[in-house]
């Protein structure tokens, strides 16, 4: 059998996984992105002649593929969240994003800089790339479908934090790719371009940019139908439509996409709140998301049974496993003082940023602007945190939000039995 042929059959049958595998786990410590990673792995033991799967092969596709995937994630994530955009509303997830986000990039940055022996630029790039929760992996502990009403405080949080944060690291990406290739002489500039160009303009150009692609999108979705009549069957290649517009659009212009992408989805949502256009809507993008991410894991899988931790160094593993289990737990608790918060809840929401894809496409775009040092060493970080995140958040996730469950329904004053 020719290994093409081979990868189409493995494809097909993680495809058909990933409609049984979210239910039939429901209710167990694991999650179904620990069971295509342990396929992948296992698929890779065989002497099949099957093409490097380590994104150090194939840094274009690595790169676009994970882009794909988070997009998807984004839209997905914007309209399954029912609350409206208001300051007093959204304290939460903007202080996640602003404060706690900005923290841990800067905290890990230092510590692998100063203790991990990292350069400056690198050290920078590992804490934008590490820092964001992942929209794409983060399912577990994210609000249910549009209009379904399971939106407690921990899941509105970390659901609109995966969204905001994705495009709102980008200008530490961008800074750390400057940084790269920055001289003493070069660096006031560099400095100056950052600030007015990658923090404030793509910033403003990417909300810019997604709410009036989500205006127009929204007119055309929900005006036209009354002249122009749009079959039940098409509502979701419209969601998909949406996600690569504001995308397309906003990079364009040179702002930030993934932002566009959230910020429009959520301005569409905010029409016709009730309506089940967006029930179709984010059910394709969470079918189209989910097939992604059976490859994506299985690729994942596949490149750490072909040595992408290999470049691991006993320090960096260690770095990694400060940041899920300190960095971002104790950082988060910190900065989330008076932020709506309390007690179990603000635990839950420090303790649970997810890392995945979008740290994928953090590394395998900033490594393609720029010559950082170690590649390799870089990528293997990267997989070693990303692997560790999934592993450990995938396994708690559950019983965890099952318990927060149980403890928001019991009446106060009456003991835990």
């Amino acid at each position: 059998m020719e290994p093409y042929t081979l990868v189409l059959v493995v494809f097909g049958v993680a495809i058909l996984a990933v409609a049984w595998l979210p239910s039939v786990l429901e209710n167990y410590p694991l999650s179904y992105p620990i069971v295509f990673i342990i396929g992948g792995w296992a698929f890779y033991q065989f002497p099949l002649g099957l093409p490097d799967p380590r994104p150090t092969s194939h840094p274009e596709l690595a790169t676009h593929l994970t882009e794909l995937c988070v997009i998807v994630a984004l839209m997905g994530t914007g309209l399954k969240i029912d609350r409206r955009f208001r300051w007093r509303t959204w304290k939460l997830p903007l202080r996640l994003v602003w404060l706690t986000m900005t923290v841990t990039i800067l905290v890990f940055a230092a510590l692998n800089w100063w203790w991990g022996g990292w350069p400056l630029a690198t050290a920078l790039l590992l804490g934008a790339a590490l820092a964001p929760t992942d929209p794409v992996l983060a399912g577990d502990v994210q609000v249910g479908d549009p209009n379904e009403g399971k939106e407690d405080t921990v899941r509105f949080a970390l659901t609109a934090e995966a969204g905001l944060n994705d495009g709102l690291a980008f200008p530490f990406v961008y800074l750390a790719i400057g940084l790269a290739t920055v001289t003493s002489a070069t660096l006031p500039a560099t400095l100056t371009t950052w600030v007015w160009n990658d923090l404030l303009y793509r910033v403003g150009m990417g909300v810019l940019g997604g709410w009036l692609s989500g205006r127009l999108l929204a007119y055309l979705i929900f005006g036209l139908p009354q002249r122009i009549c749009i079959k039940t069957s098409a509502y979701g290649f419209v969601a998909l439509a949406v996600t690569l517009f504001s995308y397309g659009i906003t990079e364009m212009l040179h702002g930030y996409g993934f932002l566009a992408v959230f910020v429009a989805a959520i301005t569409i949502r905010s029409y016709e709140r009730t309506h089940e256009y967006h029930e179709y809507m984010h059910a394709f993008s969470d079918q189209i998301e989910r097939i992604l991410i059976a490859m994506l894991l299985l690729v994942f899988g596949g490149a750490l049974a072909t040595g992408l931790l290999d470049s691991l160094q006993w320090i960096d593993a260690l770095m990694g496993v400060l940041l899920v289990f300190v960095i971002r737990p104790l950082g988060g608790w910190l900065t989330l003082r008076r932020a709506g918060a309390y007690g179990l809840e603000r635990w839950v929401v420090a303790s649970f940023g997810i890392r995945g894809i979008g740290s994928f496409f953090y590394v395998a775009y900033a490594l393609q602007q720029a010559p950082f040092a170690e590649p390799e060493r870089i990528w293997a970080l990267t997989g070693w945190i990303v692997l560790l995140s999934i592993c450990i958040h995938g396994a708690l996730a559950t019983p965890v939000m099952n318990y927060l469950d149980r403890q928001m329904a019991r009446p106060v004053g009456k003991p835990v039995s």
